[in-house]
């Protein structure tokens, strides 16, 4: 199994994006980039601890790749508003992919490029930060599966 890491905004929509991919094992919620030990929710929507709202994807190699998993991450955010997804606002809400080694570190720029040259937000400015994976702090249990346990609406855009 490997391990990616992503924030693209609200995590309950990064979530259930991630965990209906065939070959993904667990998305769970949780904090990850910030300055301050085991945050709480209510810390990190204060946007006080610097923490990004991600998710951390456990999936099987043999079933899909981490390169399948960048391109769904450009499907499902607006990559071009600085600490913004919608209605969300605040760095908690950055686009950040979180790399676990070099391999995915060239993988995730050259994803960027190739969306910034190519893809469906060539004509704006990529604003995703690519950084090395800090601390995982996972989310408390009522955000996990939060859409499984409520009948919401997903709070982010499907492009394709």
């Amino acid at each position: 199994m490997a391990i990616a890491t992503f924030g693209a905004g609200c995590f309950w929509g990064v979530e259930q994006f991630f965990k209906e991919i065939d070959g993904v094992t667990s998305a769970v919620c949780g904090y990850m980039g910030g300055n301050q030990d085991n945050p709480s929710y209510e810390q990190v929507k204060s946007g006080t601890t610097g923490h990004a709202e991600v998710v951390q994807v456990e999936f099987d190699e043999s079933t899909t790749s981490y390169q399948a998993l960048l391109d769904t991450f450009w499907q499902f955010h607006n990559p071009t508003t600085p600490n913004q997804q919608g209605e969300d606002h605040g760095s908690q809400y950055r686009s950040v992919i979180f790399f676990h080694d070099d391999a995915q570190r060239e993988l995730a720029l050259a994803s960027k490029a190739h969306q910034q040259t190519q893809g469906y937000w060539k004509e704006k400015t990529i604003v995703t930060a690519i950084e090395p994976i800090e601390r995982f702090y996972p989310a408390e249990e009522y955000h996990q599966g939060y859409f499984d346990k409520h009948d919401l609406p997903s709070c982010h855009i499907a492009l394709y």
